[in-house]
């Protein structure tokens, strides 16, 4: 594994991170085909080419230190962590988020103790408190939402454990009451949508936005970004309906139905993860539309959604990678040896559409 420290990730160039996970086959037979061998070759090097890319931090920026958290040294090795999981694993982000969290304890042979909230925050809340119960050192967060953590911030900064989220950020200070923020850039996550949008359009029409939850950065975000770079590129594309989808599947396909009853004209779709653009996939299938008669821009990287980009029904995919793990346990690794880590970690995040979509697809999760 590639260990990420502050000097590493000050270079020029983005730094690749160790794999979430290593492509396992199982064998089936005593003889393998030459078919076979190529197949394991291109999937392992697939999963390799789909780890987690850190950002070069700009010059200037801020750093974490235990001393300055206020925390203890600890050996990784000997120490617990717990990981709060925010919303229910039906969703392949989560799936493959958590999963990641996992694979990286097992390998490290670090003891791991999970709680997932099943999209509730008071039961969030509620989890991490018996994790800090139970007995974890460290904790890997996933919030929910951004607001409401001040009775965990303080049980955890009582019993000096450092914190690390992930994905979505808590409102709060950083190196104060909670370490570093590890995830993507959602404002150009957002501005990079719009592009694509741009692009499948032609810059002009009505389109739609199925926005995230509410209460958190990153529907706020992704929001802010496409709506700035259709402003400063296609003045002739606009935002006539913006709905909430709750990052659901089922809600998406429930708001894209009555988007195409009140908006018959509709040019284009801004989804702002893939579940909910595989429901509006699913609501224009039920309505008789042929694929890529509107077209459909998301966000995360699915291979359902990477699929439909194949198919046609999706014009293109912003990537958001969901392998946290090694990043988040090399930060924390790095972080209790005393040494200085971002408190802001940025991951760069790749794209799919018509051009690389099939041959990518294995990159996908």
């Amino acid at each position: 594994m590639q260990r990420t420290t502050h000097r590493s990730l000050l270079l020029a160039r983005p730094v690749v991170v160790a794999l979430a996970a290593a492509v396992a086959l199982t064998a089936t037979s005593c003889a393998k085909s030459e078919d076979d061998a190529s197949d394991s070759k291109k999937s392992t090097e697939a999963a390799a080419d789909a780890g987690q890319k850190v950002v070069t931090p700009k010059p200037g920026s801020k750093t974490c230190t235990i001393d300055a958290y206020g925390g203890e040294k600890i050996d990784l090795k000997d120490a617990t962590i717990g990981f709060s999981q925010s919303e229910k694993e039906a969703n392949p982000f989560r799936i493959a988020e958590t999963q990641s969290i996992k694979d990286e304890a097992a390998k490290r042979g670090v003891k791991l103790l999970t709680a997932n909230a099943q999209s509730q925050f008071s039961k969030q809340i509620s989890d991490v408190q018996d994790l800090l119960a139970k007995g974890a050192d460290l904790l890997v967060i996933a919030p929910l939402n951004s607001d409401g953590w001040d009775p965990v911030l303080q049980a955890a900064a009582a019993k000096k454990v450092p914190i690390v989220t992930i994905d979505r950020k808590i409102n709060a200070t950083a190196c104060k009451d909670y370490v570093s923020f590890i995830a993507s850039d959602f404002v150009e996550q957002g501005r990079r949508a719009a592009d694509q949008m741009i692009e499948a359009t032609g810059g002009k029409g009505e389109v739609a936005i199925l926005l995230g939850s509410a209460g958190n950065n990153v529907t706020t975000e992704r929001t802010q970004g496409f709506k700035e770079r259709v402003a400063e590129k296609a003045p002739d594309l606009k935002v006539v309906f913006e709905q909430t989808g709750d990052f659901t599947r089922e809600k998406g396909q429930q708001v894209t139905e009555q988007l195409i009853q009140s908006k018959p004209g509709i040019k284009g779709i801004y989804a702002e993860n893939d579940e909910m653009g595989l429901g509006a996939v699913a609501a224009l299938k039920g309505a008789g539309k042929k694929a890529g008669a509107i077209k459909i821009v998301t966000v995360d990287g699915t291979r359902n959604a990477v699929q439909g980009v194949v198919d046609g029904w999706i014009s293109g995919v912003i990537e958001s990678n969901p392998r946290f793990g090694p990043l988040a346990f090399q930060t924390l690794d790095t972080f209790t040896q005393g040494k200085e880590v971002p408190q802001d970690i940025v991951i760069q995040d790749s794209a799919y559409d018509a051009d690389n979509a099939e041959q990518d697809l294995g990159k996908a999760y």
